[in-house]
């Protein structure tokens, strides 16, 4: 235990005590916890920042090898707080400004999610919609309960999904996008489940608890460092790798691996298998 970087964590659950964020930590896992249940968890300018905030300053912390973020009360997150928005007193314009402000804003934090060091595992119940649904595609793992309902409903409003459409994208690609995103239709868990919106379906609290208690399980018993190289890896990939850049891509593979076999983790991993033992960063 990185003694310096468990009072910092526990300094910063401190700092968002009453805030729109709830925080724990067991280690070597934080849990981010959405509070506005009584908004349905939307998220306002406030929370945004204030998950942006969480995630910059846990980006070093290597104490931390597991986020899960979910929500209080029913629901995940309904998206964006529309009602917070309006503003009768700025100019059209000024007005216009301060909303781009804001959209963008939420796009850096789901950027900033995605690229994460850690393992970040959503759990989801109730609505998961615009904003949250972004959320739930840039964590790595999504746990869903049957009941939740999923769906992209900006067009239905009359705007447009700007800052979730490549996170979703990228989970589920173009054509089930298209469809989410041009019909607003809501799904649930088992139909996001197939076309890959979700990983894992629980049908009861318990069943859920069971699920994320195993996920952060594996998640212990992998190097963290190696787990945030290989997601970077991976999200260096982009698109289809094609012929034409399959060497580059293998190449950079390669240099990877070996940097990665010759550092400790690298070291201590391959020793404890010899050794049939644990290495030395897994935990109960």
């Amino acid at each position: 235990m990185n003694i310096a970087e468990s009072t910092k964590i526990h300094g910063l659950i401190k700092d968002y005590i009453g805030s729109t964020l709830l925080l724990s930590y067991q280690p070597p896992v934080l849990t981010i916890t959405l509070n506005r249940p009584e908004k349905h968890n939307a998220l306002n300018q406030t929370m945004v920042d204030e998950l942006l905030a969480v995630f910059v300053e846990i980006a070093e912390m290597r104490s931390v090898r597991a986020v899960i973020l979910r929500s209080k009360g029913k629901h995940f997150c309904a998206g964006g707080d529309i009602g917070g928005m309006q503003d009768g007193s700025q100019t059209n314009e000024a007005h216009k400004q301060q909303i781009r402000t804001i959209n963008r804003r939420f796009g850096e934090l789901c950027t900033v999610v995605n690229a994460a060091p850690q393992v970040v595992v959503a759990v989801l119940q109730g609505a998961v919609m615009g904003g949250g649904l972004g959320l739930a595609c840039a964590a790595d793992i999504a746990i869903a309960d049957q009941q939740a309902t999923f769906s992209m409903p900006e067009t239905s409003l009359g705007v447009v999904p700007a800052q979730i459409a490549p996170f979703v994208m990228q989970r589920i690609g173009q054509s089930q996008t298209r469809r989410l995103a041009l019909l607003g239709e809501r799904i649930k868990g088992e139909e996001a489940l197939r076309i890959g919106l979700v990983h894992i379906v629980t049908h009861s609290e318990e069943e859920m608890q069971s699920e994320l208690h195993k996920v952060v399980s594996y998640i212990k018993c992998c190097a963290p460092k190696a787990n945030a190289t290989t997601k970077h890896l991976l999200q260096s990939l982009g698109g289809a790798i094609d012929n034409a850049t399959i060497d580059s891509v293998l190449d950079h593979g390669a240099d990877v691996f070996a940097e990665r076999l010759f550092s400790d983790e690298g070291k201590e991993g391959t020793a404890a298998f010899i050794e049939k033992r644990k290495p030395s960063w897994t935990t109960d």
